[in-house]
């Protein structure tokens, strides 16, 4: 046997190992105390240049976890871009011009590489670099537990098949939220992640302009905010044209509430949560409008919970966050 061969075979045997104990593993605070002790410094550091670089990153890097967990777990498949053999997810419906900052997950893969080699899963960078999205801009800290791998492939059909559109109701929101076991206090306080960032024009021209096919804009809106939409958003004009979700799209707060008691939530799926006709939602908005600890709290609960929906399927620790391994190390892995 040659010393290439040999040395490879080590190697597969010892991803193997790492990758059985991961297997066996249920998640934890401190999951890389040992093996790699700075993980969380490393990513939070880079998350606060690329923020200084550009501060809505912090806002696309929060919402990869979203995009990411509810479509078959926690398991970085949000972040492989399309092969010969497979459709990722970056181009499902509610990914395509809409989420950003894959290169800022990437360059914390690279830190982390030189750190610690094959160590930390691209899944557990994602929900990292969400919490330090929130605490850089002004919102809570909270642990994290960690300990996913990351899947070998994607699928754009369930996440477009999974995954609300901007026009969404209520309903269909504590519909979805459900079937995660995702309470409605959950739905409205993860909803509050619009506390920072901006969406597209194209998003909500149906409000302005052609409510539910009526021809005439969302009744839930305040006047004011509407003649503010409209010259942002001129029907006809340039969809890719962005507003920020809040009226403080840069810090983390309750702000998002109060501006939906207000009738000035900038998407149909923020606002419905207090004008949807749902009581149960709208009681939430108006008790974080009043109550800021009482979002945090809840949304640290919320992103806890939504950060350990795992998938079922035998994962690795990738190298690279935007394609797999290796399949032919995974088949030698797989004899040992």
């Amino acid at each position: 046997m040659s010393l290439h061969l040999l040395g490879l075979l080590c190697l597969v045997v010892v991803a193997a190992r790492r990758a059985g104990a991961l297997a066996a593993t249920t998640l934890r605070v401190g999951y890389y105390s040992e093996t790699c002790p700075d993980a969380e410094q490393v990513v939070r550091g880079v998350i606060r240049v690329a923020m200084a670089r550009e501060p809505r990153s912090a806002a696309s890097v929060m919402r990869l976890q979203f995009h990411d967990c509810f479509v078959n777990g926690c398991d970085a498949s949000l972040l492989l871009d399309d092969t010969p053999e497979m459709t990722g997810e970056k181009e499902a419906l509610s990914n395509v011009n809409s989420l950003r900052s894959y290169e800022v997950i990437d360059e914390v893969k690279e830190a982390l590489e030189r750190r610690c080699p094959g160590v930390v899963s691209c899944a557990d960078i994602i929900i990292m670099a969400a919490r330090d999205a929130v605490v850089l801009s002004g919102g809570p800290e909270w642990d994290v537990r960690l300990g996913r791998e990351d899947s070998l492939t994607a699928s754009q059909e369930d996440s477009n098949n999974i995954m609300p559109s901007p026009r969404a109701n209520a309903t269909s929101l504590i519909d979805l939220f459900a079937q995660f076991n995702l309470t409605v206090v959950d739905l409205v306080a993860l909803s509050g992640s619009h506390s920072i960032g901006e969406a597209r024009c194209f998003s909500i021209v149906f409000r302005l302009y052609n409510q539910s096919g009526s021809g005439r804009p969302d009744p839930h809106m305040d006047p004011q905010y509407r003649e503010k939409l409209n010259e942002l958003c001129p029907e006809g004009g340039d969809g890719n044209v962005t507003g920020g979700l809040d009226a403080t799209p840069r810090a983390f707060d309750n702000q998002y509430f109060k501006d939906l008691v207000r009738l000035r939530g900038f998407l149909n799926s923020d606002q419905t949560l207090h004008s949807g006709g749902v009581r149960t939602t709208r009681q939430v908005v108006e008790r974080f409008s009043r109550d800021q600890e009482a979002f945090f709290d809840a949304f640290v609960t919320g992103m806890i919970k939504m950060g350990e929906l795992q998938s079922e399927k035998k994962g690795e620790i990738r190298r690279n966050c935007r394609v797999a391994n290796d399949p032919h190390l995974r088949a030698l892995r797989s004899e040992f």
